[in-house]
């Protein structure tokens, strides 16, 4: 089985790009394949997805040119304008990049907790997955609330579309959050298209603290409501950084899987990534 990190990063950093990272932060400096391919053979994991870290079209046209040059780069989530009026046309330009799998918006950033159920978004969701495009969804407890009822109004009777549920939604492990992230988590699970990627997670603990046992509770919950069958590893490589080295990212998993479903394992490290993008 190939085993694929399904969600890492590349980025050329300059302060004014990257404002949400501190410039005095391990994660302010340029971080490219050549950086990341060590750490994919140290680990034993074939290739990766690599995910958009900017919401502009320059920088999909970016890792698109990465992925060409880099066969272990299997796909790009990228960005595009999901309210656009021409979203249509704007995807049909994008339909000739075989790397490209699929598309994220910054949901977390936005200031309207509701934002996933306004109609221009979810019109534009809605056109990029009938267009075999998947679509990951990035939010926070506050707006987890709303991702049955989003999945539910893309999907609008249409045939099941590929969505993909990014960092277990972020729960505050840190402060040990548990609602409302618990029901939303299962109240999501639900709809049987909905991927969940188990990445990210270290960064909601307590970035100098965080320990196997702190994360388990959320990982357990996860399972208990998406099943083994649509968990998906990813690392979050170089975010991750600010708690935890990449090795110790694919430990944990690892870990996880063992003790919880080791039947699975080719499945999260691997299978469910080449399901949930087409790779």
């Amino acid at each position: 089985m190939t085993r694929i990190d399904a969600h890492q990063h590349f980025w050329s950093y300059t302060p004014s790009a990257f404002d949400w990272i501190d410039p005095d932060s391990v994660l302010a400096k340029d971080f490219s394949p050549a950086d990341l391919m060590p750490l994919l053979d140290g680990a034993a994991i074939d290739g990766c997805i690599a995910v958009q870290a900017r919401q502009s079209d320059a920088e999909t046209k970016w890792l698109l040119e990465l992925a060409a040059a880099h066969p272990r780069i299997m796909g790009v989530v990228g960005w595009i304008d999901l309210r656009a009026d021409d979203i249509a046309e704007r995807l049909e330009t994008r339909s000739g990049s075989s790397k490209l799998v699929g598309f994220r918006h910054i949901v977390q950033d936005e200031p309207d907790d509701d934002f996933l159920l306004t109609p221009d978004f979810v019109r534009g969701v809605r056109a990029t997955v009938e267009r075999g495009f998947s679509y990951d969804i990035l939010v926070k407890p506050r707006q987890a609330i709303h991702v049955r009822r989003f999945c539910d109004l893309v999907a609008a009777g249409r045939s099941m579309p590929r969505l993909i549920l990014d960092h277990g939604a972020k729960p505050d492990i840190a402060h040990g959050g548990w609602q409302p992230w618990a029901d939303a988590i299962a109240d999501m699970a639900q709809v049987p298209s909905l991927y969940c990627k188990i990445s990210g997670l270290v960064t909601e603990a307590d970035h100098a603290t965080w320990t196997a046992d702190q994360i388990s509770r959320y990982l357990d919950h996860l399972l208990a409501c998406f099943g083994p069958d649509r968990l998906i590893f990813g690392s979050d490589w170089p975010v991750c950084r600010l708690a935890a080295e990449y090795r110790q990212v694919v430990d944990l998993i690892d870990g996880f899987v063992t003790r919880a479903c080791p039947e699975a394992r080719d499945a999260i490290f691997g299978g469910n990534a080449r399901a949930a993008y087409g790779v």
